[in-house]
């Protein structure tokens, strides 16, 4: 499928950059999300979305939004709330992110989104049945950079940097994040959105 894809283009004037991944040239902070280039072929990494909650000289940390496990939270809280993976480092941790202002201990990421606090104020905000879908969502591990790792990832092309807001980062359908993460960047990263993550695979 692949060699008739470009052998239908061969004889056409086209504009070669569509199959080259680059950056947008944003630079990383706390709050900004990483999106994966189309190609990456990492079983944790490969069309994810992450989102940065910290960003320093000495390094960076972050949680994959859109990587849901087949797990749920029903051992602690009397309920199948979803778990997430957060990324490869310290899988037997749980982090969680929310939009719950009142949570002791919270760390504010960006306006409205906040990363743990006290899990009891938690649990006891989820006991007493207050919706939680769309405003908290938990995750096991998180993803860790070495200071500039992440730095020369961006310049290698791996990583595109955006923006969202948390209602968008919180929605519990997590299928056609990556995609759709790319579609807000524009046209050509629309396009990306539809490769194959392995050609030889089309």
């Amino acid at each position: 499928m692949l060699f008739r894809f470009f052998s239908y283009f061969s004889g056409m004037n086209i504009d070669s950059d569509i199959f080259k991944i680059q950056s947008n040239n944003v630079l990383p902070s706390r709050g900004r999300i990483l999106i994966s280039e189309p190609f990456l072929r990492d079983a944790t990494f490969g069309r994810s979305v992450i989102l940065l909650v910290d960003h320093t000289d000495e390094g960076s940390m972050g949680l994959v939004i859109n990587k849901q496990l087949p797990l749920f939270l029903n051992d602690i809280i009397m309920d199948e709330i979803p778990l997430y993976k957060g990324g490869p480092i310290a899988t037997d941790t749980l982090f969680y992110l929310h939009t719950l202002s009142d949570i002791p201990g919270s760390i504010s990421i960006s306006k409205g989104l906040y990363l743990n606090g006290d899990f009891d104020a938690l649990k006891k905000h989820i006991l007493q049945g207050n919706e939680i879908n769309g405003k908290v969502r938990f995750f096991l591990g998180y993803s860790g950079w070495e200071c500039e790792q992440l730095i020369q990832e961006i310049k290698e092309n791996t990583w595109i940097i955006a923006k969202e807001d948390p209602s968008y980062l919180l929605d519990g359908e997590v299928k056609d994040m990556w995609k759709n993460a790319l579609g807000k960047l524009g046209s050509k990263y629309e396009t990306w959105s539809r490769f194959p993550q392995v050609p030889s695979l089309n």
